[in-house]
């Protein structure tokens, strides 16, 4: 005989759920607005002045190309951390924070080498956390008296990550233009 749960029509979302939301949104428009703008500024930063000029936007693609590789092969190195080791909060929380960092290196490091491909690298490392964890974590978070909320929950996040992307690719380009580098 099995048994029928009905959906609690008083239950309420869990109260996570906006900051995994949050920090999932804010993830997507620091990314897409990042990598939109990444062999645009390469190509006129001093990061590749080194090279003859008609140089530059080949090497800008490579750096570009080399950083994707990196975010998208990262997350088998965080979702294998997370079921081994640290679980899923952990990683995230971890993570998202090497991914500030990656960040703030590169706004702090913007005519810098070394500290620029730091930044790079960390952005692609911290990727690696929060890609493969982020919408399991988000479902963990749900239970047979609220699972009902979980489709509303999800719809939102879906569409933060395209709102997110779509701003970030519309707005990113402008600030780079009129506010510079360290803004953008």
């Amino acid at each position: 005989m099995s048994q029928t749960t009905v959906a609690d029509p008083n239950a309420r979302l869990p109260r996570q759920i906006p900051y995994i939301i949050g920090n999932e949104a804010c993830e997507r428009f620091s990314f897409y607005g990042m990598r939109n703008i990444l062999v645009q500024f390469l190509v006129s930063s001093v990061i590749l002045a080194y090279l003859p000029e008609a140089d530059r936007e080949g090497a800008a693609k490579h750096v570009f190309h080399s950083f994707v590789i990196g975010v998208y092969f990262f997350p088998l190195l965080g979702g294998w951390l997370a079921d081994r080791f640290f679980g899923k909060y952990n990683t995230v929380l971890w993570f998202s924070l090497i991914y500030c960092a990656g960040h703030a290196c590169l706004a702090l490091f913007e005519n810098d080498r070394t500290g620029f491909y730091t930044g790079l690298f960390l952005i692609a490392l911290g990727s690696g956390g929060i890609k493969p964890l982020v919408v399991s974590f988000c479902g963990d978070q749900f239970t047979t008296a609220n699972k009902h909320l979980a489709k509303i929950v999800f719809d939102g996040f879906y569409w933060t990550i395209n709102f997110g992307s779509f701003f970030a690719s519309l707005l990113m380009p402008l600030f780079l233009r009129n506010f510079g580098p360290s803004v953008a």
